[in-house]
């Protein structure tokens, strides 16, 4: 078995399931103590994104709520009609926080499992709607920075993809590419509110009148920025208008568990109107075992996901989240102003809460080489080489502003005394910037030959 896999050294491997089964405390011991250890690269906040409440106070309250209804299975709301009220009034919130009640129409929403989810519920929407209009050969203009789900969802259901440059300066799609590029076969045009890699939100109100010339709908992605966005314009951060208020847009998807703070695996995704998100409703009336409806892919679902995400959301309120932004915005132009202190860095386009930087003197991975000696860990991007800062509650804790400048100010400094030095490190999402072998393409070959090990199980010993 591979030196490489977790914990091997220290606990039992189970390659077979065990004929009898251990007793729950030594069970409960042992995650703990693992948990406790992995808690502890985040706690710091010295992790871009990933943890973004960073509250176990507010965890403990929502795997409480989440216990109570975590055994229960949302497709049965005769035994459980709870979940139709927790679902209906976490996407009327949703609705009502990006001015979908407020456009006309008949706006509606769904929850999903996560942002790859409204991702692929939206663009399986947009092909049957485009599919009811008779067009069999469908495709969607994305930016080349909006999320490789859309990617994914493409390749899913059988849409051409066509990949929008971006400015290099504002790092913006270049809205007259698009245009030349949507034809009568074109279901739908993607904008990002902000988009993963830089921060930057897409000019939507452009997009939108493109959309509503061309007659084709506008999906906004704002699976990352959608819970602090709205928070952040209130607070006068000059967030551009990016959801229903702009004519054009047809939908708009945002994840409650990323700052919405809810639990992993909860997504809103919302439409204008019906009509949309009806096509994607899937019934099955002549199958022998009863009449099957679903309102997406999934089918059976926790309730308890359900419960924990209304939980949050009630619990902060439009307060919660108005002050805890007011927080994130805040510590991301003090860090930001950290890096701009350097004039061998550079922040790429106008960032929001999240930013991006690079060099144009040495490689960044140099720079990130020393920052994960010294405990950070940041995103890794590439076309440029860049290092990307999603700020999180974590990071507005006491002394973290303070201890991101002066380790930065040292690791830009090794940077310059070793410029022709070859990285330790490299990018790669979800498991960024982190590969400590000399080569970037092995610690990428590592991480996928583990992922593939996991899904194959294990090999013997």
């Amino acid at each position: 078995m591979s030196n490489d896999y977790p914990y091997a050294a220290r606990y039992p491997v189970n390659r077979t399931l065990p004929e009898r089964g251990r007793a729950r405390d030594d069970i409960v011991a042992e995650l703990a103590a693992i948990a406790a250890e992995e808690d502890a690269m985040w706690e710091s906040g010295k992790c871009s994104g990933t943890m973004y409440c960073g509250d176990h106070d507010h965890y403990r309250f929502l795997t409480e709520v989440f216990g109570n209804y975590a055994h229960v299975n949302a497709l049965q709301r005769d035994m459980c009609p709870s979940a139709t009220r927790f679902e209906g009034e976490i996407i009327a919130m949703a609705l009502d926080l990006f001015h979908a009640g407020a456009t006309g129409g008949d706006p509606v929403g769904m929850v999903t499992s996560g942002g790859t989810g409204s991702i692929a519920h939206a663009m399986l929407a947009y092909r049957e709607q485009g599919a009811a209009r008779g067009i069999d050969r469908p495709n969607v203009v994305k930016p080349e920075t909006a999320h490789p789900a859309f990617d994914k969802a493409c390749h899913l259901f059988g849409i051409e993809l066509r990949r929008a440059p971006v400015d290099p300066v504002t790092t913006q799609v270049d809205v007259d590419w698009v245009a030349d590029h949507v034809d009568g076969d074109t279901v739908a045009v993607v904008g990002s509110a902000c988009n993963y890699g830089y921060g930057t939100i897409d000019p939507i109100a452009e997009l939108g009148s493109l959309a509503l010339e061309r007659g084709t709908g506008l999906h906004v992605d704002g699976c990352l920025g959608g819970f602090i966005l709205p928070f952040g314009e209130e607070l006068g951060y000059g967030i551009p208008t990016f959801d229903f208020r702009v004519p054009g847009v047809t939908s708009l998807s945002a994840d409650t568990h990323k700052y919405g703070y809810a639990l992993k695996g909860t997504s809103t995704l919302l439409f204008r109107d019906r009509e949309l998100r009806n096509g994607q409703y899937f019934t099955l009336a002549g199958w022998s075992g009863g009449k099957y409806a679903s309102p997406g892919i999934d089918g059976s679902r926790s309730v308890g996901l359900l419960a924990a995400t209304w939980a949050s959301m009630v619990h902060l309120g439009r307060e919660g989240y108005r002050r805890y932004a007011g927080q994130i915005f805040e510590t991301a132009q003090r860090m930001q102003q950290a890096v701009r202190t350097h004039r061998e860095l550079r922040i790429i386009g106008t960032p929001s809460f999240l930013f991006s930087f690079t060099s144009d003197e040495f490689d960044i991975y140099l720079v990130n080489d020393v920052m994960r000696e010294r405990g950070w860990r940041f995103n890794g991007q590439q076309y440029p080489n860049a290092l990307h800062m999603a700020v999180t509650r974590p990071q507005t804790q006491p002394g973290v502003v303070e201890a991101f400048a002066a380790d930065l100010a040292a690791a830009v400094a090794h940077a310059k005394e070793h410029p022709d030095d070859q990285p330790r490190s490299g990018a790669i999402y979800g498991g960024v910037a982190g590969g400590l072998t000399d080569e970037a393409d092995d610690f990428i070959t590592m991480v996928m030959a583990q992922m593939l090990d996991t899904q194959q199980g294990l090999p013997p010993a």
